[in-house]
């Protein structure tokens, strides 16, 4: 059940990862994302000891072959010990639609998980294997496994019961599960509050207050980042403005552009302009 959720969120969910660096290391690196501030970095440790210091001062040690997320957008530095090199791949991670304001920020700073022959490392030996390779469509299919690292991470995080609030909160939530799912099917939709609350059986109160409790944000908060989420999606297709939206539930697209806006600091044209030149490179 959990995997089903999961798989209404990942469906417009839209990550692009970029190898920083694949090998042994040995020293020290500061790394933070400069670019957005939506994104963070991911790092695999496949041999050796790293540390890994965060910029509130938080200091972790790994021994043991890891996958170690640091979600958000924050300076941290990896290090090993002088002359003890360690072999890993650091990868930054950029989410490219307003999901990542939902589904990360419920998540913890910082996400480890030692490797211990779970479909995560079978991912992780595969990516190694790609790294060391040269090639026609290489790079793109390293760029789709650091994809597929991070959405394994969601779908454990999801069924441990590790996340508290948060778009994947809610979709494991048993009273909102049902209307999170509603809006990502149709999101065209003329919804209200006392339509999504009657999806959740609630009264509009309770279910406004248990939203916000549980996705951090309120219900028509939630639905304008969703439609603005798939609007870009559509934009990467080269759809029209027009055309997004009426798919995601706007009746014009002066009015789609007002809300696009104010969500992004951009139009959609200037938007679509800027996705087109990020996937060429």
């Amino acid at each position: 059940m959990a995997l089903n959720k999961l798989e209404n969120i990942i469906e417009n969910f839209s990550i692009r990862s970029e190898i920083i660096f694949s090998g042994g290391f040995c020293g020290g690196k500061t790394l933070e994302n400069h670019n957005t501030k939506n994104g963070g970095h991911l790092h695999y440790l496949r041999s050796g000891k790293l540390t890994v210091l965060r910029d509130a001062g938080h200091k972790m040690v790994f021994e043991k072959p890891a996958v170690i997320f640091l979600p958000f957008s924050s300076a941290h530095q990896i290090m090993t010990e002088k002359d003890q090199p360690a072999e890993l791949i650091c990868a930054s991670v950029h989410f490219t639609a307003l999901e990542q304001q939902s589904v990360v920020s419920g998540l913890p700073s910082i996400i480890f998980h030692e490797l211990n022959g779970d479909a995560l490392s079978d991912t992780v030996t595969w990516l190694f294997q790609e790294v060391d390779r040269s090639g026609l469509g290489q790079k793109s299919i390293v760029s789709k496994l650091c994809d597929i690292l991070v959405i394994q991470m969601f779908k454990k995080l999801t069924e441990e019961g590790l996340i508290v609030q948060g778009m994947l909160a809610g979709l494991s939530h048993p009273m909102l599960a049902t209307t999170l799912i509603k809006l990502q099917e149709s999101p065209e939709t003329a919804w209200t509050l006392e339509r999504m609350a009657e999806h959740a059986a609630m009264s509009r109160s309770k279910f406004t207050e248990l939203f916000r409790d549980t996705l951090g944000q309120t219900p028509n908060d939630f639905l304008t980042d969703l439609r603005i989420s798939m609007a870009q999606q559509l934009l990467r297709q080269d759809k029209t403005v027009g055309f997004v939206a009426n798919k995601v539930g706007y009746e014009h697209g002066s009015v789609l552009a007002r809300v696009f806006r104010k969500k992004t600091g951009m139009s959609p044209k200037e938007w679509q302009k800027k996705s087109s030149e990020l996937d060429a490179r």
